[in-house]
């Protein structure tokens, strides 16, 4: 950043607007919430997983389709399910020989769709 653009970001004076700090330090969760909601984020900083979800955004499937879908081998993708997996981000269920993941609740999905409705504005 030049120091034109770090300049921007700074104000003019120093005048703490006091109710607004203590409403907002009083509501503030605790550190190790902040860094779950941190460590959260982090598994939808890559691309794969991102596939991985919106594909099942889209629709129940099993490991093979998602692989087919997204070209890429199974193991692969079976890797990346085991991380969504613990971010309890996707859940899985048997039918026969099959394994069927889905988006572990509607909070996921939301968070998809509100993600994709920010960048297309």
């Amino acid at each position: 950043m030049k120091k034109d653009e770090i300049q921007e970001e700074l104000c003019e004076v120093t005048d703490v607007h006091r109710h607004i700090v203590d409403a907002v330090s009083t509501d503030m969760p605790e550190e190790e919430t902040l860094y779950d909601l941190a460590e959260l984020f982090k598994v939808f900083g890559d691309t794969t997983r991102i596939k991985i979800l919106y594909t099942l955004f889209e629709s129940e499937m099993c490991v093979c389709d998602i692989a087919e879908i997204l070209n890429m081998t199974q193991s692969a993708i079976s890797h990346q399910l085991k991380i969504l997996k613990n971010a309890k981000l996707v859940k899985s269920r048997r039918e026969g020989k099959q394994i069927i993941y889905a988006l572990d609740d509607e909070h996921v999905g939301s968070i998809i769709k509100m993600g994709m409705e920010h960048i297309e504005e």
